[in-house]
């Protein structure tokens, strides 16, 4: 009786009610409106973890679990069960039930890691066949379709062709009698096909009157022609309906036969949209899962920011104030916590706040708290809120609230005493020396008790209040107690087990501010308030000297407690923004050094390609230029063109600017020289002459060049000419002997694998102007065309006399020896 009662006292429907309406199906909001407490902290445990599981398949799909198509068929199935035929309507709430829960079994079945929902719809069976049956035998209005059976088939045809020759029949009729009728219209009285006549014609065409308009003027005249296809019409119509009851009776009886695994199906459908009702719920709560601890293993109750659910809901849909949320963190050693503080300050609320939390975790809700939340599995949640006076059964305040603790203490005994029976106690019978008993299991009961000891004279009302709560300490794991008296306070110094909370006043507004403050008792606040409300401060004077000065001193110390408490509030406050402002800092400061960093990767990259591009457009039209220079003989007309069009290059790709070069260098023949507009290298073959001209030749092209568009290799500028006598011809450095053996070097051998033949006719042209008598070309094996590129290139080179293969073991076919011409 107790436990009911403290469900109604904690408003435990309202949020059954609320939960409900994140139901999918009737049958889910039923089952919320009705939900039971489980009996066992593992059963706990087992609904939280399908709380999870739905908050966690509800986060991967984008539309959320679907419920459509199932519906409750239990009245259904208990006709079928007693031999009665289900109407249409009813059969095809069983097919689309059944597709319903074989789609949530199919989403379940993509998700194999939710190892609890994946157990709940394993040994499902939802009869494809019945519902494909079903559905061709009743058409979504719920009426039994032609092609259920041939022989309904054919009844109806009959019916159509009836019908049509009725209707015929008394078309004619209208034609020849339309002087007689009211309306030349064919209508229906029951299932009889009539026409209006009009009364005082009614012998122009015999036949029966089925029916007569209010005022009498029109008769509704079957008339005798058509009487007999009317009866024929009807018996059709009987035969029609008894084949249709026939189709439904077998379906009915096919239900029937599967009724176990059909009601399965909808327990697990129930449970499925409960899970989800939960999860919802949950999360428009913004609710985080609660973990049960157990206190014997120093664990505390952690729940911060705990906001009571049902003003959470008042405040979203009613318009009601912010909720304001209070911290519990409980000791594991606390047995009794008793709040103090002025009426309308938040005591109550954080009762019922506390015990709608509990219930919550018992049934797998989320608790709408600040991660981590930790509470007990609590067995019992037993609560005296509120006054239960009765004039009808003479209860006064303070009888009402005995009464019900009367029924607590009861309660708390009946656990004990299964807790006994439990680890084998033998009541008053000799028992075993102390050290071979098993160990008694702990108090595992919530007590909430609002206004403890309240309605009677204050000296009993606090001795009885001291006395129950030192028996809660002993009997239950947590007892809650608000309370006006100030003789309880100065339980915590005497006992560990209990602990003092206050709840906040501030005295300039008049008003509490629903904080909960832990370790500080509640301070009396009548006499500032009467002060503020301008009570004379003579009236007031007396009355302080009526209480004394200890009681003064004690509002005066709690006082200061208050304001150290504040003041290191607001330094953690301002901590806590200091740190808050660095992450923020530091995540700003991040997020734009990765910008930059990404603006830089990509204008490198454009950067990059845009030189690539240039790069081969450039190599294109060079080797254009070089291929035609190839074919045919090559004039010095033609050369000059060629040098022309790679001037014109030059311009077009090499940029304008560069760096400044060093002066002083002056080149000379045999040496090799830079010409950075082509980005080439080449080999001087003439001295310069008084215009500052010389020839120079880069792989096969010879070309005529200035002194100011050249550099040394290192970098220097070719000094300005002076008109004087043309520089002596330099001999070139004798090469050496040929019957010097050819040994392979790092200096004679070229890597090419990886290139493309265009790259790898540069450097295979630089190597051979280098060379003295020959080269090692690595072009590797590949697809071959490397290899072929090199060796075309080869073959057209004025410096190489002859190239093979290397041998075998210098690398075979994948190095190929060029030889130079000397």
């Amino acid at each position: 009786m107790i436990q009911s009662e403290t469900l109604e006292l904690l408003e435990w429907s309202r949020l059954c009610q609320h939960l409900s309406t994140f139901a999918a199906t009737k049958l889910g909001a039923i089952a919320a409106r009705n939900i039971a407490l489980p009996s066992s902290q593992t059963e706990s445990e087992y609904l939280l973890k399908q709380t999870k599981e739905v908050y966690e398949l509800e986060s991967r799909i984008d539309n959320g679990i679907s419920f459509e198509g199932i519906q409750d068929f239990g009245d259904s199935l208990e006709r079928a069960e007693l031999k009665g035929i289900l109407s249409g309507d009813e059969l095809l709430a069983i097919a689309t039930t059944l597709a319903g829960i074989r789609n949530l079994r199919r989403l379940i079945d993509n998700h194999p890691d939710l190892e609890i929902l994946n157990e709940l719809v394993t040994d499902l069976r939802t009869y494809p066949e019945l519902e494909q049956e079903i559905h061709r035998c009743i058409d979504e209005r719920g009426q039994v379709t032609d092609r259920a059976s041939e022989k309904l088939g054919d009844i109806r045809h009959s019916l159509r062709q009836s019908r049509s020759q009725i209707t015929q029949k008394l078309q004619n009729i209208i034609q020849v009698k339309a002087n007689a009728l009211q309306e030349t219209i064919i209508t229906q009285r029951g299932d009889r096909f009539v026409i209006p006549v009009k009364a005082p014609q009614k012998d122009a065409i015999p036949g029966i009157v089925h029916d007569t308009s209010t005022s009498g003027a029109t008769l509704y005249v079957e008339p005798n022609s058509v009487v007999p296809m009317g009866n024929q019409l009807r018996q059709l119509l009987r035969r029609e309906q008894v084949e249709e009851e026939t189709i439904r009776r077998t379906l009915t009886e096919q239900i029937g036969e599967v009724k176990p695994d059909l009601e399965k199906l909808l327990v697990v459908a129930t449970t499925l949209d409960l899970a989800t009702a939960k999860a919802r719920y949950s999360f428009w709560l913004e609710a985080n899962p609660p973990r049960f601890v157990n206190p014997q293993q120093d664990e505390n109750i952690t729940l911060r920011k705990l906001r009571h659910p049902l003003l959470v809901w008042q405040q979203r849909h009613e318009q009601g104030h912010p909720v304001i949320p209070v911290d519990l963190v409980v000791n594991p050693y606390i047995r009794v916590v008793t709040i103090t503080g002025p009426n309308t300050g938040g005591k109550t609320v954080t009762l019922k706040t506390l015990g709608l939390a509990t219930l919550m975790a018992k049934v797998g809700l989320f608790i709408p708290a600040r991660e981590p939340v930790e509470l007990p599995w609590f067995k019992q949640i037993l609560a005296d809120i509120g006054d239960e006076q009765s004039l009808e059964q003479s209860l006064s305040t303070f009888s009402g609230h005995i009464r019900r603790i009367s029924r607590i203490l009861d309660a708390l005994g009946e656990v004990e005493g299964e807790r006994d029976e439990e680890t084998g106690g033998q009541g008053d019978e000799e028992v075993s020396p102390p050290l071979s008993l098993p160990a008694s299991p702990p108090p595992s009961s919530l007590v909430l008790l609002d206004e403890v000891g309240a309605g009677t004279d204050p000296v009993e009302g606090s001795a009885l209040a001291i006395a129950l709560l030192r028996y809660l300490a002993e009997h239950s794991l947590l007892s809650i107690a608000t309370t006006h008296f100030g003789e309880l306070k100065a339980l915590k110094y005497q006992d560990e087990r209990f602990e003092n909370a206050s709840v906040e006043f501030d005295e300039a507004t008049l008003s509490p501010t629903y904080r909960l403050l832990w370790g500080i008792p509640g301070r009396s606040n009548a006499l500032a308030i009467a002060s503020r409300l301008g009570l004379k401060p003579e009236v007031i004077a007396k009355a302080k000297d009526e209480m004394g000065g200890a009681t003064d001193e004690v509002n005066q110390v709690i006082a200061g407690l208050e304001a150290q408490r504040r003041r290191q509030e607001e330094k953690a406050t301002q901590a806590q923004d200091l740190l808050q402002q660095a992450e923020r800092f530091y995540q700003e400061v991040s997020a734009k050094a990765k910008d930059l960093e990404e603006r830089e990767k990509s204008l490198r990259a454009s950067q990059e390609i845009a030189v690539q591009q240039a790069i081969v457009s450039a190599k294109g039209e060079i080797a254009a230029v070089i291929k035609r220079l190839q074919q045919g003989k090559t004039t010095a007309q033609d050369a000059q063109k060629a040098t022309d069009e790679i001037n014109k290059l030059a311009d077009k790709f090499i940029p304008k600017t560069a760096p400044k070069q060093k002066a002083g260098f002056m080149p000379k023949v045999g040496e090799r020289i830079r010409i950075p507009r082509l980005g080439q290298t080449a080999e001087v073959l003439t001295a310069p002459d008084e215009d500052g001209q010389f020839n120079v030749r880069f792989g096969i092209m010879k070309m005529t060049v200035t002194l100011q568009d050249v550099e040394s290799l290192d970098g220097q500028k070719a000094q300005p000419t002076v008109k004087a006598k043309p520089a002596a011809k330099p001999q070139t450095p004798a090469p050496p002997p040929e019957n010097t053996p050819l040994i392979r070097t790092s200096k004679n051998t070229v890597d090419l694998r990886g290139r493309r033949v265009a790259d790898a006719e540069l450097i295979l042209d630089k190597a051979i102007s280098e060379a003295a008598r020959a080269i090692w070309i690595i072009h590797g094996h590949g697809t071959g065309k490397l290899r072929q590129g090199v060796h075309a290139f080869l073959k057209q080179h004025p410096r190489i006399s002859n190239y093979e293969a290397a041998p075998q073991n210098d690398g075979g076919t994948g190095v190929t020896i060029a030889y130079v011409r000397i």
